[in-house]
């Protein structure tokens, strides 16, 4: 997949992947491969990898002892599919309203334009695109100016092609991963310092972290899950996803850093694997 022309996925750092546990699996699934348009790239028992055309986004799985999340647990608030252009975006709007699926809002956050809904099982998602970077406003720290403003829905579908929506376009991926944590102060610490992150925004109640001046790679809110504590390990919700780095130098300054703090990692075939401070699991790798 060709991601050169996304700003997102050109930063020393980007998210590759993330993985849910769900209850049912056939529904969830079938879901975001109807809804969101991705196809089924690997399957098991208890699980399934989901992505677009053969780059895996998506896991996942399920057990007997799956216990649903409550809405103030520290975890998932969005999954954010990033589409490759406006054009991308019309027509899978198109798609969701013919197919009367319930959206829960649309916004526009002058970096991006981003429209928001739900699966089966609650996980929230956003779907969205970017504007190119040099429309974004850049404050002289280094934080970039964003917004949320009302997104004209008409005029957007209006703009739809006429071709139906088989598929999620070539190119889309998850530009980012938007968590319910149970304080910012200790977000703002692993996300920057210990990560590399930079805070690109604040919004009350919420921090936007980004690699190489990207609006944001993760996102932190407190707005349903203040106070929060470390998740159990059989919870709903997102298990986890990874980081992927661009730059070396990017992991392995966090590497050290995860040391030095003695944070506990486990080196994997695919990766080092961390925990979040509220137990989301991260998979860091170059």
């Amino acid at each position: 997949m060709d991601t050169e022309k996304q700003f997102a996925f050109t930063r020393p750092g980007y998210v590759g992947q993330a993985h849910l546990v769900v209850k049912d699996l056939g529904q969830v699934s079938r879901f975001y491969q109807d809804i969101i348009g991705l196809s089924v790239i690997d399957n098991s028992a208890s699980g399934e990898v989901l992505g677009v055309n053969g780059l895996p986004l998506l896991t996942l799985t399920t057990s007997s002892d799956a216990a649903k999340a409550p809405a103030t647990a520290a975890g998932l608030f969005h999954t954010a599919f990033l589409l490759p252009s406006r054009n991308a975006l019309a027509d899978w709007l198109a798609h969701v309203a013919h197919n009367n699926i319930r959206l829960e809002g649309a916004s526009d956050h002058l970096v991006s334009e981003a429209i928001y809904l739900s699966d089966p099982e609650g996980n929230g998602i956003e779907v969205y695109r970017d504007r190119q970077p040099d429309e974004w406003n850049y404050q002289p720290d280094g934080t970039v100016e964003m917004a949320t403003k009302r997104l004209d829905l008409q005029a957007l579908y209006g703009s739809a092609g006429k071709t139906p929506f088989r598929q999620a376009a070539d190119g889309t991926a998850i530009g980012h991963i938007h968590l319910q944590v149970g304080a910012l102060p200790q977000a703002d610490a692993f996300y920057q310092d210990v990560l590399g992150l930079k805070i690109m925004a604040h919004y009350p109640g919420a921090s936007f972290f980004g690699y190489g001046a990207y609006h944001h790679h993760v996102a932190a809110n407190i707005w349903n899950s203040r106070g929060a504590e470390t998740r159990k390990e059989n919870m709903t919700g997102l298990s986890g996803y990874s980081l992927k780095f661009n730059e070396k130098e990017t992991l392995d300054t966090a590497l050290a850093a995860l040391d030095r703090l003695e944070i506990p990692t486990e080196r994997q075939s695919d990766g080092i694997a961390v925990k979040d401070p509220w137990g989301i699991g991260l998979k860091l790798s170059a």
